[in-house]
C-alpha cells in the first residue's frame, strides 16, 4: 500500500494546480471560481522511487453560507484522518487569513508530518514576504511556485523522507466500474450507499460531484474500483469552463472504465441525455448495466416493471442484451443486486471461447443457415477464432466477406448471444477474407 497525503487549504490557494503538477495530469479542476473542487480528488505519484497517493481537498472554509462549505470542512478532517502526511498550503499574495489560521489550530494538534508550504512564490521579494507564515505555529514552512514547478523538489525530498515505510503489496489492475449518468440521479448517493461513509459530497443541487473520482470496493470476494463521475450535461448546458471538464471527464471515465453503470432517474424515463451515454459506452464497447434509481418514487401495479423495462429495450434496439435493475438508493432496495449484475458483466466482457469450441457449434448452424448469395455468388464461411481483444469480437473468415451484409452479421451476434452469455456486453463480428 501506497502512503497517503492530503493537501489541504482554504480555497484558490493553489491546492489543484500543485495537485495536478504532482501527478502530471489535469485530474483535478482547476477555475478560479472558489471552492471548484468539491470533492476529495485521489491521485498517484512518485518521487526518488517512492510511490504515494495524494488526495486533492476540498477547500477548508469555516462560517460561510455555501451549501458546500460544512461538508467540505467534513471532507478536510476526513482527509487528515485518513492521511500519514498532510501538505498545507497557503498564499504568499494573501498573507496570514483568519481562515489559515483556523486550518492551522486544527492540524497543530495532528500527531503526523504536517508540511507548511508557501505557494506564488516566485520572486526574492516574495520569499522576504513568507516569513510572516511562522505565526501560524508550524515550524518551518517551505516556498513553491506550483504555476511553474520551482522549490517543489526540496518540499518532496522532505515529504517522501518523512513517510512512513509500508509494505509493498504488488498493485493489481483492478476493473474499473464507472458510475455514470445525467445530474442528479442519484449517483454519488448510489455509491455512499454502497460504501456505507459520506466519501462523496451529496447536496441536491444538480451537478455537485463535478470530477470523478476513485474508490476501492470489495463484494462477493471480487475487487474492483469504482469511479463516480461528474453528472454529463448535455453540450448547450455546458456554460462555464468547469462544466466542460466535467462532461470531457465523464467521458474519459466512460473510456478508461471496464463496465458502466448507467443510472438513471425513474421519474424522468430513458431520454434522450441517458440515451446519448448509453450509446456512448456502446461505441467504446464497454459492459452496462442500466440501474434505474428511486424506483420507489413511480406509482405501480404488477405489470409496470415489465413495462417499462419493454420501453427501454424499445428505445436501446438493436443492443437489447442489456441487464437492467430496479433500485431504490434511499432504501437501498437491490443495490447489491447492481453490483452482483456488474461484476457478471465484467466477467461476460472478458470471456475467452476455444476455438474449436466455436467452430463445432458455428460450422453447423452456418451450413443451415448460410448468408444469402450476392450477385448469384456464394459466400462460404471456413473458420471462426475469437480475437484476442479486452472484449469479445470474432473473425469468421470466408471467401467473400465484402458480401455479407449487416443483417447476417446480427443473426451471428445473436446466435453467439444464445450460446456463450454475452449479457451487458456489446460483440463484434467481423469478416475476414480466409
Amino acid at each position: 500500500m501506497s502512503n497517503i497525503v492530503a493537501i489541504v487549504g482554504r480555497p484558490n490557494v493553489g491546492k489543484s494546480t500543485f495537485f495536478n503538477r504532482l501527478i502530471q495530469r489535469r485530474e483535478a479542476i482547476v477555475d478560479a471560481v472558489s471552492g471548484v473542487t468539491r470533492d476529495r480528488h485521489y491521485g498517484k505519484s512518485d518521487w526518488n522511487g517512492k510511490e504515494f497517493s495524494l488526495i486533492d481537498t476540498g477547500g477548508y472554509v469555516k462560517g460561510s453560507d455555501d451549501v458546500f462549505e460544512a461538508e467540505i470542512d467534513k471532507q478536510v478532517e476526513l482527509a487528515i484522518e485518513e492521511a500519514d502526511a498532510i501538505i498545507f498550503m497557503v498564499d504568499v499574495e494573501s498573507g496570514v487569513t483568519g481562515m489559515d489560521e483556523e486550518v492551522a489550530k486544527l492540524l497543530r494538534k495532528v500527531k503526523k508530518p504536517v508540511f507548511l508550504v508557501v505557494n506564488k512564490v516566485d520572486n526574492a521579494k516574495r520569499a522576504e514576504d513568507a516569513v510572516e507564515f511562522y505565526s501560524l505555529g508550524l515550524g518551518e514552512y517551505y516556498t513553491v511556485a506550483s504555476i511553474n514547478g520551482s522549490g517543489t523538489g526540496e518540499l518532496l525530498d522532505a515529504l517522501v523522507e518523512a513517510l512512513p515505510e509500508k509494505e509493498t503489496v504488488v498493485q493489481e489492475d483492478l476493473p474499473r466500474f464507472a458510475v455514470v449518468g445525467r445530474p442528479n440521479a442519484g449517483k454519488s448517493s448510489f455509491i455512499n450507499a454502497l460504501i456505507g461513509e459520506d466519501r462523496y459530497i451529496v447536496t441536491d443541487i444538480a451537478g455537485t460531484t463535478r470530477d470523478s473520482i476513485d474508490t476501492k470496493y470489495n463484494r462477493f470476494g471480487f475487487e474492483f474500483n469504482l469511479v463516480d463521475t461528474a453528472g454529463i450535461r448535455r453540450k448547450s448546458k455546458v456554460k462555464e469552463d468547469l462544466e466542460f471538464y466535467s462532461v470531457m471527464r465523464s467521458v474519459r471515465a466512460i473510456e478508461h472504465s471496464d463496465v458502466c453503470l448507467i443510472v438513471l432517474d425513474a421519474t424522468r424515463g430513458f431520454d434522450g441525455q441517458v440515451q446519448n451515454i448509453f450509446w456512448l459506452a456502446e461505441r467504446n464497447r464497454k459492459g452496462i448495466v442500466i440501474l434505474v434509481n428511486k424506483w420507489d418514487l413511480v406509482e405501480k401495479d404488477h405489470k409496470s416493471v415489465k413495462e417499462y423495462e419493454k420501453a427501454i429495450r424499445r428505445q436501446m434496439e438493436p443492443f437489447v442484451d442489456v441487464p437492467i435493475v430496479f433500485i431504490s438508493v434511499l432504501t437501498k432496495q437491490r443495490i447489491f443486486k447492481a453490483i452482483e449484475t456488474a461484476v457478471e458483466v465484467y466477467k461476460n466482457r472478458s470471456k475467452k471461447i476455444k476455438t474449436s469450441q466455436l467452430n463445432d457449434i458455428f460450422l453447423p448452424i452456418i451450413e443451415n443457415y448460410p448468408p444469402p448469395a450476392y450477385k448469384a455468388k456464394f459466400v462460404k464461411i471456413k473458420y471462426i477464432m475469437q480475437l484476442p481483444t479486452p472484449q469479445p469480437q470474432f473473425a469468421f473468415f470466408c471467401n467473400l466477406p465484402q458480401y455479407v451484409k449487416e443483417p447476417y452479421k446480427r443473426f451471428l451476434e445473436n446466435k453467439l448471444r444464445e450460446h456463450f452469455d454475452f449479457t451487458g456486453v456489446p460483440v463484434s463480428v467481423y469478416m475476414r477474407k480466409k
